[in-house]
């Protein structure tokens, strides 16, 4: 099996080499920048199964990139980001990455989530394709799903509004294929972190909600609602 390449944009030099060496430990391969701009050029010239992005990194940077890169791909992103309370964390998610560290970072709870991250994107079907069946959805043969005008093939993994394909990251499929398999019925964040990013452990609630919001405007803000104090519900 080929190894996992990992881009990896840091400009504290003790910080890129020590991560690198002990990513390259485990058996990642390991391309590190410095700055955002040479990151680009990296990620352009060999793509990586996932990028590990610093926040604030020169040239371009780390937010910036992820929206680049996103332009361009739904390979996972991690952002890093010293300060864990910031508009950082938030900024990051909500130009596409699928989830973040808090720097300083214990080596072998980053390559967790790295694991963690790949596991679901290998699997981008998530949740069992389950028919919508009595929630009100509209199911053919289990394969196709429909939510007023969202259609949802569970096998192709795609997804159609009014006719017209949405491209989703597996970040956001997976979240939709949650809420679709059980439609109308509240799904708390800690649920959603559980099955959606793969935490055993109480993780941070703004990647669910970011999340939600980046889904919302693609499938429609009404198709998704918030009910204050318990979690989402998919309207049926």
């Amino acid at each position: 099996m080929a190894e996992t390449h990992v881009l990896f944009v840091e400009d504290d030099d003790v910080i890129r080499e020590a991560t690198q060496l002990a990513l390259e430990r485990v058996g990642f391969t390991v391309t590190a920048m410095p700055d955002g701009l040479r990151g680009l050029e990296a990620f352009r010239a060999r793509r990586p199964d996932i990028a590990l992005l610093d926040v604030m990194v020169p040239g371009l940077d780390g937010v910036s990139l992820c929206r680049r890169i996103r332009d361009e791909s739904t390979v996972p992103v991690i952002m890093l980001s010293a300060r864990a309370d910031s508009i950082d964390v938030v900024l990051g998610l909500e130009a596409g990455a699928d989830d973040y560290v808090t720097k300083p970072f214990d080596g072998a709870v980053l390559v967790a989530r790295i694991r963690a991250v790949l596991r679901r994107f290998g699997h981008a079907a998530g949740p069992d394709a389950r028919s919508a069946g009595d929630g009100g959805g509209a199911a053919d043969g289990g394969a196709r799903l429909a939510f007023g005008d969202v259609e949802i093939d569970t096998e192709g993994m795609e997804v159609r509004r009014a006719g017209e394909p949405v491209a989703l990251t597996p970040t956001e499929m997976r979240l939709l294929l949650e809420f679709s398999a059980a439609p109308g019925t509240v799904l708390s964040r800690d649920r959603l972190l559980e099955r959606v990013w793969d935490y055993g452990w109480g993780g941070d609630t703004r990647v669910v909600d970011v999340h939600v919001q980046r889904l919302r405007t693609k499938i429609g803000q009404d198709r998704i609602e918030t009910v204050r104090g318990f979690g989402y519900k998919l309207r049926p």
